[in-house]
């Protein structure tokens, strides 16, 4: 397959440049980004969808790669994992920011920051909780318009990051653990009296009783449960089964325990339950919506797919820092474009996708006619850069082997 600059015949370093010089303002870029899915896609109805998506490497010398969770993967292994964010209406969604998560060892190592072109600003440690409220807050002074964040357990399971969330004024729909405790009456907190022997009671202790959520669902009688169905799909429609009720959330961090929402769904025919669900929407809201909002989950994935089969998510040749972000941004540029088309389009072709598109735009936009003489000159620049990182490693192994003999000697 061609690579980018050789089918627009622009030089390799050309690229690169483009990618880490400060001849883009990437900050307005990713204001303008955001305006325009803003117009396209922003709505009260719309969902800020939070997700992770990682990407595994062979080396060591990329930004912030290291043995981490691999989601796409299913195991550890050695990868950059990015924090993403996608704005949703209905069943389009398009990616709108990114992130990388800086392991704790690279925050360690400000050599190794250095060298990968970690801004000073960055270096710090931050959990991918603490990226992804970043993100939220960044949508917000964006201006971009939705009625939701939707997260999966692996955000939602935090505590710290659902009153983040709660303290910016959003509205959430987060996964929990199956082992997340709630109360089904206020336990209003409070600090037992002193009985005047012993140390003075300093702690807040609830005032009842604290249940796992799966451990309330199993109690559940079954016709309790409510069958409903949220959407169309390619295999037939979506249809599912949820338990509701009120409960408070504490966690021994809070002066007063929060009144949420929880749901809990399980798919039809299914014996296990699938997904626990806390919103902090208020009491009058209509539980079918909370369903709503956490079925689109999956269109962020979607957007993942999409972004890597068409559009080159994951298609990069970058070790740096700032090229990674940079590079992300241009492919949210593509996939903002291909949903516009999409959208247009769909009056026509109600089944239209990406896939369909690039192959269009690939047929019917103007190309460049490779000669064979084009093509062996390609295949030997491939080469002669080839030649060239070997020819590099050579001299950095034989710098590092003599520094070895120097310092044992």
């Amino acid at each position: 397959m061609l690579r980018m600059s050789e089918v627009n015949a622009v030089d390799h370093q050309a690229m690169q440049h483009l990618l880490t010089a400060g001849a883009v303002d990437w900050d307005g870029f990713g204001d303008q980004l955001a305006h325009e899915a803003n117009v396209l896609l922003g709505s009260a109805q719309s969902v800020l969808l939070i997700d992770e998506s990682g990407f595994a490497k062979k080396g060591e010398r990329s930004a912030v790669v290291a043995r981490q969770w691999n989601g796409r993967l299913g195991k550890v292994d050695n990868c950059q994992v990015g924090v993403f964010a996608a704005l949703c209406r209905g069943e389009m969604a398009s990616l709108v920011d990114a992130r990388l998560y800086l392991p704790q060892a690279w925050a360690d190592d400000a050599q190794r920051c250095a060298q990968a072109a970690i801004p000073a600003d960055a270096r710090d440690y931050r959990s991918k909780t603490a990226l992804a409220l970043a993100m939220v807050a960044t949508a917000q002074r964006r201006g971009l318009h939705f009625g939701y964040v939707g997260v999966d357990g692996g955000y939602g399971k935090e505590p710290a990051f659902r009153y983040g969330l709660d303290a910016l004024g959003c509205r959430f729909v987060a996964d929990v653990h199956c082992h997340q405790s709630v109360y089904l009456q206020d336990p209003a907190p409070q600090v037992p009296a002193w009985s005047g022997r012993g140390p003075r009671p300093r702690l807040a202790q609830a005032q009842s009783t604290a249940v796992r959520v799966d451990h309330w669902a199993a109690a559940q009688p079954a016709d309790a449960w409510q069958r409903r169905c949220l959407r169309g799909g390619e295999k037939g429609p979506l249809v599912a089964e949820y338990l509701h009720t009120r409960v408070w959330v504490w966690d021994q961090s809070q002066a007063q325990a929060r009144c949420w929402q929880l749901f809990v769904r399980r798919e039809v025919g299914a014996s296990e339950i699938s997904h626990y669900c806390l919103s902090n929407a208020p009491e009058h809201t209509p539980w079918l919506e909370l369903a709503r909002v956490q079925a689109q989950r999956f269109f962020i994935e979607h957007s993942f797919r999409e972004a890597k089969s068409e559009c080159g998510l994951a298609d990069y040749q970058v070790r740096r820092w700032d090229a990674w972000h940079h590079h992300m941004a241009l492919v949210m540029l593509a996939t903002l474009f291909l949903a516009k088309q999409k959208i247009q389009g769909q009056a026509q072709w109600p089944m239209l996708s990406f896939n369909d598109l690039v192959t269009a735009l690939a047929h019917l936009l103007p190309r460049r006619q490779l000669t064979a003489e084009d093509l062996a000159d390609i295949i030997t620049q491939r080469h002669r850069r080839r030649e060239q990182a070997k020819e590099s490693h050579a001299r950095r192994v034989l710098s590092t082997n003599r520094t070895v003999r120097f310092c044992s000697t």
